[in-house]
């Protein structure tokens, strides 16, 4: 599924429009009908128990929106305050005339202190919102009071908040709830935006035929953002020799430094890689022997060494990076991987750090490659500070910078993919094309912020790539098994139980 921008969205509407196939009123009478489904589906008791609502309506036509669900819950029995935060002469001609039809149920009040109420509705500023909201709803801003936005539905998205990067554009009134219209914006998925959205309810306004892969190559500048999930068909093995399915090499640290490198097997072993094989320091080797089984041992304790193991070309993939060490003999080591032919190649943690005086150096190598980039936050930062910069600063216009913008940046200056972990983890090739990886709504689990999960991550995208997988499809399907094996175990998770969640995850997908 597409996440699309504000913009988007809005060049969708207008085309529909254009085209004559419908009008502005009835898409307006359309989001309203939804927005009370949702309701009723997010607070059930409320079909049953007509009470008191409260419609914030701003100068927009989320205000348009707001005029027809204060109309339909007043035909069905509420009692209803609407409070008018614009200029009435002012508004847009759809709006207005929603604004006419309650006007002949009942009356329109000025913006200011409203009664205590059952739910709330914010229809102020929704996802077309560019700039900062005015300081004075400081002063009169209801939904904000934790009591109340518990029982507020949000028109869009909860005013305040960008659709484009998930950011408040100086304060947002969060909600309980939201409820958006037949797609999803990308500031639904990133940073704050779950957050302050609540639960978020999707509904059909009748464009769904807008969204064919013609009518998006005409209407979206960029390449579209896919919410990621993964194909099934993909995952299955068929019955094959073990090296049909790939031979993954994941180098380990020293002594003592070997347990990040063993969850990266695990994890490049439980996802169907036919081989995995650790490369440690020779004085290591003992150490690791005790603790694995289906996992070989290669000693390796340099760049030369690295090269010489390379020779055998059944070795397909390569993660390195989980407890490597941080310095030259890790940086030499990443660039003689890359540097191996076609095999895909993992770098995360210490294989990342180790270029922060040098990224170009990294990037000269990436370019082009078969190679996936796993930075978390702060590594990210220090590889490409300039962008992270940019992502840091605060939102004060519409569309702000988001984190797809910033891995698209990355992605390009890389030459390669770049999975950008996070909540809101984020997939993108140099190419432009992008997914986000949500742990949100549904599938939130926070649990899985526990040390070693990234290093686990790291494993099963090897062993995707080992099972020559499609580099942006390998980092996609392993983050998005990934958050699935957490929320499949739940709180108490560590990182030793996600590669072997796996197989109840698979077993629930009928593999």
């Amino acid at each position: 599924m597409e996440l699309l921008t504000a913009a988007q969205m809005r060049a969708i509407e207008k085309a529909a429009i254009d085209s004559g196939e419908v009008t502005g009123l009835e898409l307006m009478e359309r989001a309203g009908r939804g927005v009370v489904e949702a309701v009723f589906e997010w607070r059930p008791a409320l079909a049953a128990a007509p009470g008191r609502v409260v419609v914030l309506c701003g100068p927009g036509n989320n205000g348009g929106d707001g005029f027809v669900v204060a109309r339909l819950l007043k035909e069905k029995g509420w009692q209803v305050d609407v409070h008018l935060y614009a200029d009435e002469a002012k508004l847009p001609p759809d709006a207005a005339e929603n604004c006419r039809r309650w006007r002949e149920m009942g009356e329109v009040l000025p913006f200011g202190n409203t009664a205590s109420a059952d739910l709330y509705i914010d229809a102020l500023f929704g996802g077309g919102l560019s700039r900062p909201l005015p300081d004075d709803l400081h002063a009169a801003r209801p939904p904000s009071e934790p009591e109340r936005a518990a029982r507020t539905m949000a028109v869009d998205a909860p005013s305040g908040l960008c659709l484009d990067r998930g950011a408040a554009l100086g304060f947002v009134l969060s909600a309980g709830a939201t409820c958006t219209f037949q797609r999803e914006r990308l500031g639904h998925r990133l940073g704050y935006g779950p957050d302050a959205c609540g639960t978020l309810f999707v509904k059909d306004i009748g464009l769904e035929d807008r969204f064919g892969p013609l009518a998006l190559e005409e209407i979206l500048a960029a390449p579209p953002v896919a919410l990621a999930s993964i194909s099934v068909s993909l995952i299955a093995k068929a019955g094959a020799h073990k090296y049909a399915h790939g031979h993954a090499l994941i180098l380990s640290g020293g002594v003592g430094k070997g347990g990040a490198a063993r969850l990266a097997a695990r994890g490049a072993l439980r996802i169907g890689a036919g081989l995995v094989t650790i490369g440690a320091p020779p004085a290591a080797i003992i150490e690791n022997a005790a603790q694995l089984n289906a996992i070989m041992l290669q000693p390796i304790k340099n760049a030369e060494a690295l090269a010489e193991t390379l020779l055998d070309e059944r070795i397909n993939a390569l993660a390195l990076g989980p407890g490597l060490g941080v310095g030259a003999t890790a940086a030499q080591m990443a660039l003689a991987a890359l540097a191996s032919g076609k095999r895909a190649v993992v770098l995360d943690a210490d294989a990342l750090t180790s270029f922060i005086d040098a990224p170009d150096d990294l990037f000269a190598a990436t370019r082009g490659k078969r190679a996936v980039l796993t930075p978390h936050g702060g590594e990210f930062a220090r590889l490409f500070p300039d962008i992270a910069a940019r992502l840091a600063a605060p939102a004060e216009s519409g569309p702000a910078y988001s984190r797809v913008d910033a891995a698209r940046a990355a992605a390009a200056r890389a030459g390669c993919v770049v999975l950008l972990k996070g909540p809101d983890t984020v997939v993108a090739g140099p190419d432009g094309a992008a997914s986000v990886i949500s742990a949100h709504y549904e599938r939130a689990c926070p649990w899985l912020a526990t040390a070693g999960a990234g290093d686990v991550l790291a494993g099963m995208i090897a062993g995707l790539l080992a099972r020559r997988f499609e580099v942006k499809a390998a980092a996609e399907t392993a983050a998005w098994l990934h958050q699935e094996a957490a929320g499949s175990f739940g709180p108490g998770l560590i990182a030793e139980d996600l590669p072997e969640e796996l197989p109840k995850v698979f077993r629930s997908l009928g593999l």
